[in-house]
């Protein structure tokens, strides 16, 4: 198979980060921090990445959320990470949904096609997890696919060999913090929503 994956560098976003305890509701919320890094370091923005507490406060200014939701430990899924980035920056995204995880061995060509032409960080949330897929590696002869999954999950500090390890893997997903997978990563019985932000057309 060919690899497939971001161009550009992002920030590694995940769980117990900047001293913030979010261990069990906060992965869709770092999985779309990462995406955010992104734009930041590729200098589409010059905008800070949010904290957990500005997403919830833009999120109820939207009217997505009811007031309550602020300060809470309620998690986010796709669709919220879609909509923040098209407020926050103004990004559209593609959106693919799938009815089981294990339709996703269906869309390599899709994936592949968006690592090509957009390079962005994926978000997908389903099955009560969210993780953020930095690449695919396609087979276009026998539609074989992996994917690279950067899991936001962990709970460790800032070290590249543990992060790497694949060994190590986090208590909440069961994965190492970053890795490659075939599609049994993602639930048979559960849906998910993958969201694919789109590259600013360079003006």
């Amino acid at each position: 198979g060919v690899q497939h994956c971001v161009q550009g560098d992002y920030e590694y976003c995940h769980y117990m980060q900047d001293r913030f305890n979010d261990d069990g509701w906060g992965c869709m919320y770092r999985s779309y921090q990462t995406v955010l890094s992104w734009y930041k370091l590729q200098c589409y923005t010059g905008k800070p990445i949010q904290t957990h507490e500005q997403i919830q406060k833009m999120l109820v200014k939207m009217g997505d959320k009811k007031d309550s939701f602020i300060g809470s430990k309620q998690w986010i899924g796709a669709m919220e990470a879609q909509m923040l980035l098209d407020e926050y920056l103004g990004v559209s995204s593609k959106i693919i949904a799938v009815t089981s995880g294990h339709d996703l061995e269906d869309k390599g060509r899709e994936l592949a096609a968006h690592f090509d032409n957009h390079g962005t960080p994926i978000c997908i949330g389903g099955g009560v997890l969210a993780f953020t897929i930095l690449g695919v590696e396609y087979n276009q002869e026998s539609g074989g696919i992996k994917f690279l999954i950067l899991d936001p999950h962990y709970t460790g500090g800032e070290d590249l060999t543990t992060i790497q390890n694949q060994s190590k893997k986090n208590a909440c997903s069961g994965i190492p913090s970053v890795g490659w997978h075939d599609v049994s990563v993602f639930r048979k019985d559960s849906f998910y929503n993958l969201i694919l932000p789109q590259r600013p057309r360079e003006i």
